[in-house]
């Protein structure tokens, strides 16, 4: 089968087929639309699906709203030209012309500046943008497709928003579904991950998720959504490699990141008689008042394990850390950098890398 965006939504529940049903009626049409949907949900797949499905020959260019300070959005969204600035040794060609014939993807448009926002409603009004130290218009010919977690229309109510921009922008609104309301696409989901993720990994280590595990799951209120799914996957992978992982696991090991002290014996009459024991490699972590692993924890491993996902391991934390000193400091880069004691460009270069949203 083509992949195609609109498959990698994937799953059967109800409310999958509906999102898909509903970008399938959407995509054809130039109309502006707004997707609205918790953190980790997909949102910037529905807008590459809608694109994909669309009848537009250029190409899909997509921009972080809330990854790029506020005084450098301007630039990246309009272009500028030679000399407009220190350091602009040369003209360049913002995301507007970039899109072209094309969808513009505005992530987190909910971050971006009321200044900034008057400006996006007259390339909206006109289809006409201006680089930065040039006062010469430029056609461009662009469908405008946003994304936010916020409620943009009680950000309207707040001034935080502006009411005209949200009106041009909402021709079509797309509510994406929590992971919680289409939980009945969890065994699914996990089948993929294990294809997409895992696929570096032999068949035979891949972690298998038993009924009573996915019970644990579907009860689970996944605040990170799919990329939360994503990441126990992973999780499970180096955690529990070969192996039937069980309800009490799912809850313990791979939601709270607990992992017992020693796994003597083995309760769960779904496990096979051979499921290796472990040993506590990782302590109570990454949890409100919990205490990060120490570097002396992981010593263990390879007395209870043959091998170890190193790359994996260490971009699950990275990604974890960068999440959750985000949403500490409510998406605010600067903030966010300094509680990870890291510059805020190579906090941007990381939230890049890793697609986060």
């Amino acid at each position: 089968m083509v992949t195609t965006h609109l498959n990698k939504i994937v799953g059967d529940s109800g409310p999958t087929r509906e999102l898909k049903r509903l970008i399938e009626l959407v995509a054809p049409s130039d109309g502006s639309a707004v997707i609205k949907g918790a953190t980790g949900s997909g949102k910037e797949l529905v807008a590459e699906a809608l694109h994909e499905l669309s009848r537009r020959k250029g190409a899909f260019v997509a921009i972080n709203c809330a990854a790029i300070p506020k005084d450098l959005l301007e630039s990246e969204l309009f272009g500028y030209e030679k000399g407009a600035f220190t350091g602009a040794l040369k003209s360049h060609a913002g995301r507007f012309e970039q899109a072209d014939k094309g969808t513009l993807f505005l992530d987190e448009i909910g971050d971006m500046s009321l200044d900034l926002q008057s400006k996006i409603l007259r390339v909206l009004e006109t289809q006409k943008i201006q680089r930065i130290g040039s006062n010469k218009d430029i056609k461009v010919d662009v469908r405008t497709v946003c994304a936010t977690h916020k409620d943009l229309a009680l950000m309207t109510e707040k001034n935080e928003f502006r009411a005209d921009l949200l009106f041009r922008l909402n021709v079509f609104p797309i509510d994406v579904p929590t992971l919680r309301e289409r939980a009945s696409d969890i065994p699914i989901l996990i089948k993929n991950f294990q294809i997409t993720e895992l696929r570096n990994l032999p068949k035979e280590k891949h972690p298998q998720f038993t009924q009573d595990a996915y019970r644990a799951l579907s009860k689970y209120s996944w605040p990170g959504n799919i990329r939360e799914l994503k990441n126990v996957v992973i999780r499970a992978s180096i955690l529990f490699p070969g192996s039937n992982v069980n309800g009490d696991q799912v809850s313990q090991n791979l939601l709270n990141l607990k992992v017992p002290d020693k796994i003597n014996k083995i309760q769960d009459h779904d496990l096979t008689d051979d499921l290796a024991e472990l040993e506590t490699i990782i302590e109570e972590t990454a949890v409100a008042y919990m205490t990060p692993p120490s570097p002396e924890d992981f010593r263990k491993w390879f007395e209870y394990n043959l091998t170890a996902n190193l790359r994996g391991l260490l971009s699950e934390i990275e990604i974890t850390m960068i999440e959750a000193a985000l949403e500490s400091e409510d998406r605010n880069i600067a903030k966010a950098a300094s509680k990870l004691t890291i510059n805020r460009t190579t906090l941007i270069e990381k939230i890049k890398k890793y697609g986060i949203e």
